[in-house]
């Protein structure tokens, strides 16, 4: 029985983290495996989805309106359905709003500037496999880089994300102009998420901050839970 969380990483045309993804999962001891768009399968013995930042399709119509009707996200949507964890980031993040996975859309920055820094994010919920080893009010420092990462919602939406207990993580400070400084949320079920700053980017001391290691520690032992099921 495999001791390694098994983690597809999905790559659409103009996805441009998908590497940085794999290499994180990588480094945090979890098995890595690539799927391009066009597969309508996920492989055998994933158990668990990350949906990269970058660009899919070139972002024509809207960021993700494209990617959402990939071959390959009828396969998500199945896993996501039985309760596999999907984790989109920034693009990604976009994708799972589009397809209609997570609530809300994103739409371009409230000062229409790409914006590209370290930010701190404040833990708004425990309940989703990627934040539950952190505590609720803990802060994380994870980049940004997007110039469509504003989280958007009516105000009857917005109210129901927060009685459902769907917001993860909130800007400790306005970075783009969402609602409620909103950086990250899940769907119902708390195994869907969604968010605009880029963990795979914050694991390694020696380049930066390392914020994004508990989210994906937090997918890998997710992913190892489902498998060590399948296998057993």
């Amino acid at each position: 029985m495999s001791e390694r969380g098994r983690v597809a990483v999905v790559t659409f045309p103009g996805s441009n983290d998908d590497a940085d993804a794999r290499l994180a999962v990588e480094t945090l001891g979890g098995e890595a495996v690539a799927v391009w768009h066009t597969q309508r399968e996920l492989p055998a013995g994933v158990g668990g989805v990350i949906l990269p930042g970058g660009f899919s399709y070139g972002d024509y119509l809207r960021c993700g309106a494209l990617a959402r009707v990939a071959p390959v996200m009828d396969a998500i949507r199945d896993f996501a359905a039985v309760g596999g964890p999907v984790l989109g980031i920034c693009n990604g993040f976009q994708i799972l709003c589009e397809a209609g996975l997570l609530p809300g859309v994103l739409r371009p920055n409230r000062q229409l500037e790409f914006v590209c820094a370290d930010v701190v994010v404040t833990v708004e919920s425990t309940r989703t496999p990627f934040t539950a080893a952190c505590a609720v009010g803990q802060e994380l420092v994870i980049p940004v880089k997007h110039g469509e990462g504003c989280w958007v919602a009516d105000d009857a939406l917005l109210e129901s994300v927060r009685e459902r207990d769907q917001v993860v993580l909130r800007y400790a400070y306005d970075v783009n102009g969402s609602r409620e400084r909103i950086a990250g949320v899940a769907n119902e079920e708390g195994n869907v998420v969604g968010l605009m700053p880029h963990p795979e980017h914050a694991v390694d001391a020696l380049l930066g901050p390392t914020g994004g290691t508990p989210l994906l520690e937090g997918l890998l032992a997710e992913a190892r839970d489902r498998r060590s099921l399948v296998e057993a």
